[in-house]
């Protein structure tokens, strides 16, 4: 990863508690035009950061595959489902199904996902910064901040807007 990049990282943990409580108050709230200033900014800052550079999220963080998402890799790989989720799978706490280790099995040392048009819709969606009601994806929005540094710069510009 870029020191760039660690440098987002290291002030999103600095900044951890009161990151929390800003976004806490940013939902109470309820500011219009949220939704338009976070797609600006998520632009902005992946203008500036190469998930390529990175891929801490697939590094670190596992995403939740729904059952379309395990037909889709399974397909994807020649597989059968019930092969797929035998071999790459696990059920979490939640009763989700997540990889069974991480990194993800499909990120290749390069940084490019060996089945990028087959990946599961939490991938295709991530960071979720660019999605519709930011208002309700903040918790999440926070979580992320500590592992995407494209994130971590969109809260500390958001503060900005606030």
């Amino acid at each position: 990863m870029l020191e760039s990049y660690k440098k987002y990282l290291n002030v999103a943990q600095k900044n951890k508690s009161l990151n929390k409580k800003f976004l806490e108050q940013l939902r109470k709230q309820r500011k219009p035009g949220l939704d338009q200033v976070m797609n600006r900014l998520h632009e902005a800052a992946f203008e500036e950061i190469d998930c390529l550079q990175c891929a801490n999220c697939c590094k670190t963080t596992g995403p939740l595959l729904l059952s379309k998402d395990i037909d889709r890799l399974a397909a994807a790989l020649k597989m059968r489902p019930a092969i797929f989720a035998e071999t790459y799978l696990k059920r979490d706490e939640d009763g989700d199904d997540v990889f069974k280790n991480m990194p993800c099995p499909f990120l290749g040392s390069d940084h490019y996902c060996s089945v990028y048009e087959a990946r599961p819709n939490a991938c295709r969606e991530y960071p979720h910064t660019q999605q519709r009601d930011q208002l309700q994806k903040l918790k999440i929005t926070y979580e992320n901040s500590l592992i995407c540094p494209a994130v971590a710069k969109i809260i500390e510009q958001l503060k900005e807007f606030a």
